[in-house]
Order: structure tokens, then sequence, then C-alpha cells
């Protein structure tokens, strides 16, 4: 049976300010209601287990849509993926077949040095499965090596925001 593994962040503040992070809501409940809607069992991971906190942005009446707020809505959702997310340690990757990284600015403190966490991708990787990440969740990439020990971007396209476009984001 097929089983995808969703990362999510446990970093509710930027470094260095008072402004309020965590994972993109929609960026986490779209994929899953995609697997969901195909049949596919789906686990929530961080970089440390437990409690992963919402972008306050990704609650915004316009950001919300009509799977935000059934997911959001789901106590059992919030309880189980969201204050309770699996550590890393708990994980077995051969349990995978697809790991995906979720977005937010949150994962740009906790994705790139989270060698738990890539350890897991590249295992589900080498078995040939997928390795998927969207918005800002590709820096998840960045803790990857390939067989050889080198990083597992290297040589391949990728794609992310650049510079510029960070620095149009609003700060609080």
């Amino acid at each position: 049976m097929t089983k995808a593994l969703i990362v999510v962040t446990n970093t509710a503040r930027f470094a260095g300010m008072n402004r309020a992070t965590g994972v993109w809501l929609s960026e986490a409940t779209h994929f899953h209601e995609v697997m969901a809607n195909h049949g596919i069992a789906v686990d929530y991971v961080s970089p440390t287990g437990g409690y992963v906190p919402l972008d306050p942005g990704s609650l915004a009446p316009d950001a919300m849509d009509a799977t935000n707020w059934r997911f959001y809505g789901d106590a059992q959702y919030r309880e189980r993926r969201l204050a309770h997310s699996l550590r890393p340690d708990q994980v077995n990757a051969d349990d995978y077949d697809i790991i995906y990284y979720a977005g937010g600015h949150g994962v740009m403190w906790d994705f790139p040095d989270s060698t738990a966490v890539a350890a897991i991708a590249q295992s589900i990787y080498q078995r040939g499965g997928l390795v998927t990440a969207v918005c800002h969740g590709v820096v998840g990439l960045l803790a990857m090596q390939d067989a050889e020990g080198q990083p597992f971007i290297a040589g391949r396209h990728v794609t992310g925001f650049t510079n510029e476009e960070e620095k149009n984001q609003p700060v609080n």
C-alpha cells in the first residue's frame, strides 16, 4: 500500500524578530486531501516532533478555502497531525513511498539542518519513492545527500523563491 509522509515545521517565530510563522496551512491540507482522495494514507513528521505552529498569514480570510476550513475545523486533525506530529525516530522510512515537504516561512529555520528527516527522504528516494516539496519546503532538500555523500540537489533542476521575491514579503 502506498503511504505518504508530510514534513512540517516546528518553528513558530522568525529568528531574531517578533514575527509569528509556522507551516502554511494550505500547503499541508491540499496535499493531504489529494492523497486521501486517492486512497493514500498520510502521516505528519516534523524535525522535533510534537506541536506544529500555523503561519498566521495562512489563516487570513483570503487564504482559507473550503479544504482549509474542513481540516482546520477537524479537532482530530488538529490533535493528531498538528499537536502531535511524529518525530523522525518514530518513522520507518520503508512504510512510505512519498515524502512531501510542506512550506511556510518556518521551514527556513528547521528543514535545512534536519538530517534525521533527510535520512528518511533519502531512504524513500533510494527505494524508488518520490521526494516532493512545495514553496519554501524545498529547503528540506538541502539536508539530503546522494548515495556518494554529495548534496542531493547538485546537478538537478529545482525551483524555489528568489531573494528578490523574499524581499517583497511584508514584515510585521
